[in-house]
């Protein structure tokens, strides 16, 4: 399936329509904090409790979300049963590449993510972003260089942050 170009608007918006909660976690949270680093991919974090694993597998079915880097027709069914047995899906939908994640490296997990995150907002689009403290810590997790350089640079926004800048 050829994939569109990247909407990671139109991921969120799905989630919220299904009444999915999430937490942005990942490149775009670094974008919304001022990252300039470019990123193809929507991350988030959501709640593992039996009506999310729900939700969110209503929303992955309606977007017509398919396992990433899967040659074979290998059967996906994101219901509760597999989305409580997993911990990371990687996926690409008609939106753009999408990663759902139960529990990522490095952070408090999803309930500590939710209360310390930001709301942010992009028109009629609201969604929860993870700290600045808690993305740093997970891309210093991750531990990739290219996470690295991002911690770099999340930690210049935050020093600009705590120095009054913009």
């Amino acid at each position: 399936m050829p994939l569109p170009d990247f909407d990671p608007w139109a991921l969120l918006e799905r989630l919220n329509l299904a009444g999915v909660e999430y937490v942005v976690i990942g490149g775009i949270a670094a974008v919304v904090h001022g990252s300039v680093t470019f990123t193809q991919d929507l991350d988030v974090c959501y709640a593992t409790d039996e009506q999310n694993l729900d939700r969110l597998g209503t929303a992955l079915s309606a977007m017509g979300a398919r396992l990433r880097g899967v040659t074979h027709d290998v059967p996906f069914s994101p219901d509760r049963r597999t989305l409580r047995h997993t911990q990371v899906l990687t996926l690409d939908t008609p939106y753009g590449p999408f990663d759902v994640l139960a529990a990522p490296s490095g952070s408090p997990g999803y309930a500590a993510l939710a209360e310390r995150a930001q709301v942010t907002a992009r028109g009629e689009l609201r969604f929860k972003v993870a700290s600045l403290e808690d993305l740093i810590a997970m891309k210093r997790a991750a531990g990739r260089p290219k996470d690295l350089l991002a911690v770099e640079e999340l930690e210049a926004i935050q020093r600009i942050l705590r120095e009054g800048g913009p």
